[in-house]
């Protein structure tokens, strides 16, 4: 039988646990640089798990390794910048997620490199030959398999269209990059769209520059009565759930987004895969680039556990019947 967890909604509380970011450094350790788009307080669970990853291999902090994580909080200008302040601190290994990569592999092209947490191919992005003999410094783990975020992307409206069947138009809110013309958000973009002709519904974007645009964003998806909206996963919108969900919550419609913490937050829906088991088996190739393995002779992992989790809260409050199907098939039902 399906384990399903069920969660009372609290705000946007996520559950995160209790750990230190670095610990004192030993400067004879190899070292383990993290940077991540994300605030410090929501990557916890994912450091913990990176952690746990290298513990797999045998490897414990301050013993055999230390580490140094730098976060961007949703402000993607800052990326280059840590990325710089962690490689003078001679890092055996760097560990990067979502937008980090491609920034830490344009600027740090030889230094080894683990990725986790992107939906893109990392053939297309040139961060690898192949997924199997990636050949370069860098290899990881990808949020699906080649074919990347449409096939992901293609999942997760199919739950939506059963979950709101009479879907007519979406709307898309997402935030502008100008720092990573053609990065992973446009990847999302580019799936949503193509996947969207295909269910048979027309797509909108609302794109923002900052956190100010959101109300206007907003204010226009809603003169374009859309039917519904989709939350980017890019990390300047999850690092500030807390004043993006106010104007989710005053649009009064069905909402779909990628990661659980936004449906814990309030969303109807999201699917995703387990990022904390992405950062883990990252943590297992940190590990075993410290022992001497080259980055180029790791296969590049594809990701195995997905969460689907629905908001029954949100669902009642829309007047919304969950299916039977979605709720067997839902990993995190949120009451």
């Amino acid at each position: 039988m399906r384990r399903r967890t069920f969660l009372q909604a609290a705000g946007s509380a996520a559950i995160v646990w209790p750990m230190p970011t670095s610990a004192a450094r030993d400067a004879t350790l190899p070292l383990v640089a993290v940077l991540l788009p994300a605030p410090e307080e929501s990557s916890k669970p994912r450091l913990a798990a990176l952690r746990e990853g290298l513990k797999d291999e045998g490897l414990l902090e301050g013993s055999h390794y230390s580490i140094e994580a730098r976060f961007a909080s949703g402000d993607f200008a800052r990326l280059p910048e840590l990325a710089k302040e962690l490689d003078e601190l001679k890092p055996r290994v760097f560990v990067a997620s979502a937008n980090a990569v491609l920034v830490v592999h344009k600027l740090l092209p030889d230094t080894p490199l683990v990725f986790t947490a992107i939906a893109a191919d990392p053939i297309a992005f040139g961060l690898a030959q192949s997924y199997t003999r990636p050949g370069g410094s860098a290899t990881g783990n990808v949020m699906n398999a080649i074919g990347g975020e449409e096939s992901l992307t293609a999942k997760r409206l199919g739950f939506f269209r059963d979950l709101v069947p009479n879907i007519k138009r979406l709307g898309m809110i997402g935030s502008w990059v100008p720092q990573l013309p053609g990065g992973l958000l446009y990847q999302e973009e580019v799936a949503l769209r193509n996947t969207s002709g295909q269910l048979g519904f027309k797509f909108e974007k609302y794109a923002i520059k900052t956190l100010d645009d959101l109300e206007q964003a907003f204010a226009k998806a809603s003169a374009d009565d859309v039917d519904a909206l989709y939350i980017s996963g890019d990390p300047l919108l999850f690092a500030n759930i807390s004043r993006v969900m106010p104007h989710i919550l005053a649009a009064a419609k069905p909402t779909l987004g990628t990661y659980p913490e936004w449906a814990r937050a309030g969303l109807l829906l999201t699917y995703s895969n387990d990022l904390a088991d992405g950062f883990r088996r990252a943590g297992v190739y940190a590990a075993r680039i410290i022992k001497g393995a080259e980055p180029g002779d790791l296969p590049i992992d594809q990701a195995s556990k997905f969460t689907l989790a629905i908001n029954l809260k949100t669902a009642k409050q829309l007047g919304i019947s969950v299916p039977p199907n979605l709720l067997t098939l839902a990993d995190e039902l949120i009451e």
